[in-house]
């Protein structure tokens, strides 16, 4: 269990937040109980991570409602929107939303359980490419200009020949360049290089 992680509750009836604390309290899992959507967009924050469990139907906001807003503030915890009165139009325009999965009640506790260590794996993997991304942009942060021009158009498949008129410069000063911000990124091929420029377009 990765200690940060919280699951976040919101639903309207009590004894539904009541009994899911306690469900996931005793395996392990840190909660955080919401009694509306209104509490949550009021106590939200971009450092939150985990997963949220958001009942579809409460009075005020509903939870499809309450899913978008959170989707406007930015933000990227993964959603399971859950509810007693499931249907296809309302599973449709939550996975729309970019809800990871749509449980309906009663709950079968490993289905849940299963929702929610998939949505912490995929905050986990988001995670590691926000963090990829940053050290990628660390490192392009050591490029000079021509180094950067250079490796622009190495990634879209131009050879050092093409690349040494488009520039200005000779197919030697092209190899030079080409070495040493290959050398700066700690990639030994031209696919490495492909990576790190996708990861920066990310």
């Amino acid at each position: 269990m990765t200690l940060d992680l919280t699951v976040f509750i919101v639903d309207d009836d009590p004894s539904v937040r009541d009994a899911l604390g306690m469900l996931l309290g005793v395996r392990g899992y840190r909660t955080a109980v919401f009694g509306s959507g209104e509490a949550v967009l009021e106590a939200w924050r971009p450092e939150w991570a985990g997963c949220m469990l958001i009942d579809i139907r409460m009075h005020g906001m509903d939870g499809l409602e309450l899913q978008q807003r959170l989707a406007q503030l930015g933000n990227r915890v993964p959603v399971v929107i859950v509810t007693g009165h499931g249907d296809v139009a309302q599973a449709r325009a939550a996975f729309k939303a970019q809800a990871l999965d749509f449980l309906e009640k009663p709950f079968d506790d490993a289905k849940l359980i299963a929702a929610i260590d998939e949505a912490f794996s995929s905050e986990a993997r988001q995670r590691r490419q926000s963090s990829a991304r940053a050290d990628t942009r660390e490192l392009l942060r050591e490029l000079t200009p021509r180094e950067r021009e250079v490796m622009e158009l190495v990634v879209l498949g131009r050879h050092n020949r093409e690349i040494a008129p488009a520039l200005g410069i000779s197919v030697r000063t092209v190899e030079v360049h080409k070495a040493r911000l290959m050398s700066k990124l700690g990639v030994g091929n031209v696919a490495d290089l492909v990576r790190i420029a996708m990861l920066d377009a990310g």
